[in-house]
């Protein structure tokens, strides 16, 4: 189905308000997670919403958190989101951070025990919008470890993501690099499974390490895991976020003793840098427009219309989806309406919102 993004934003803003009886949060969680399918990137997008409310109901997700402050040291800030909303927690961690950037030309951030932060390249933008290059490096303690080691067969840590965000130029619009460091995200193993359709190859191996297509083997008996992209590549900056975000900052890297049903924990470390920190920033965009100028050239090869940048894909659909309408595939739809129903929506107030 297609719904207007108006519409889908106060369906689930709707549902999360009833279910976890923070309207205020629940604005924010729901903007950022159609904003996710309105990039394109439906894994991170309002299909999570059964996650949170389970969570809610589990006590692993705190609605009613605050952001806590633990060392403000110069330009470094380490903070704890006491397992609160993770897209209001990390939008005031950024805040923070954005505003030590400004005093200091640098700012790095150290955010552990946050709830499911959502989409990482919105914390990029942010900061590429108040004029901040930024690097992100995120792990995830999940209930479950999903992607295997590279020469492994069974999963030993998370899709742990990697952003870099560069400010727009006078030509060129921000270039955000925003990916998982497994060859697909879980999310999208899921919009898969739901969909019925296969993965790409190389994304996942079966239970005994052997590759397969079929998305089933990450939610049936026996489970298999994902794989990291780019082999041995993917798995090194796999490892990387899960030390660099989790065991630097306290809430740890992946282990088994941190397991948990029901709850999906973020730490991030982030670092924002001043452009114009050596007075350098004019040289800096107009080498980037002649770089981007450069690349984009290149012919495009046989089924392509162009050559991209990061970031480029997401305005792309951005522009599709607010024209035409966000396609919601229809086990992803059932599962809002049954939560619709759980926390109480009558089937008119619904009918009423998505018209």
């Amino acid at each position: 189905m297609l719904i207007s993004a108006k519409r889908l934003t106060e369906f689930v803003e709707a549902i999360i308000s009833k279910g976890s009886g923070n309207p205020q949060a629940a604005a924010q969680v729901s903007r950022h997670l159609v904003e996710a399918n309105l990039c394109g990137h439906d894994s991170h997008g309002v299909g999570v919403i059964p996650l949170y409310l389970e969570a809610i109901q589990e006590g692993q997700l705190h609605t009613d958190a605050k952001l806590e402050v633990v060392q403000d040291k110069g330009p470094f800030l380490q903070v704890d989101g006491n397992r609160g909303f993770g897209q209001v927690i990390a939008r005031q961690a950024m805040e923070l951070a954005i505003e030590k950037a400004r005093t200091n030309h640098i700012a790095v951030l150290s955010l552990r025990n946050s709830f499911h932060i959502g989409r990482i390249g919105a914390w990029g933008t942010m900061a590429a919008e108040a004029g901040f290059i930024s690097m992100h490096y995120v792990n995830v303690l999940s209930p479950n470890s999903i992607v295997a080691p590279f020469g492994g067969t069974e999963a030993r840590f998370a899709t742990n993501p990697y952003c870099t965000a560069i400010p727009a130029t006078d030509r060129h619009p921000m270039f955000l690099f925003d990916m998982a460091t497994s060859t697909i995200a879980m999310g999208k193993a899921r919009v898969a499974y739901n969909k019925g359709v296969e993965v790409p190859d190389n994304s996942l191996v079966d239970h005994e390490g052997n590759p397969t297509n079929d998305p089933a083997v990450m939610f049936e008996e026996p489970i298999g895991a994902l794989q990291t992209m780019g082999l041995h590549k993917g798995f090194g900056m796999a490892l990387i976020c899960d030390i660099l975000a989790g065991s630097f900052s306290g809430g740890g890297a992946f282990l088994p003793e941190r397991i948990v049903p029901s709850r999906v924990v973020n730490n991030m470390l982030a670092i924002l840098i001043d452009p114009n920190v050596f007075g350098g920033a004019e040289n800096f965009f107009g080498d980037i427009d002649n770089y981007a100028d450069w690349v984009k050239s290149s012919p495009p090869a046989t089924g392509v219309d162009e050559v991209m940048f990061p970031g480029d894909p997401e305005r792309k659909s951005r522009a599709d989806r607010e024209a035409n309408g966000v396609p919601i595939d229809d086990n992803t739809w059932a599962q809002l309406l049954a939560w619709a129903e759980a926390v109480g929506i009558e089937d008119g107030e619904v009918s009423r919102m998505i018209g």
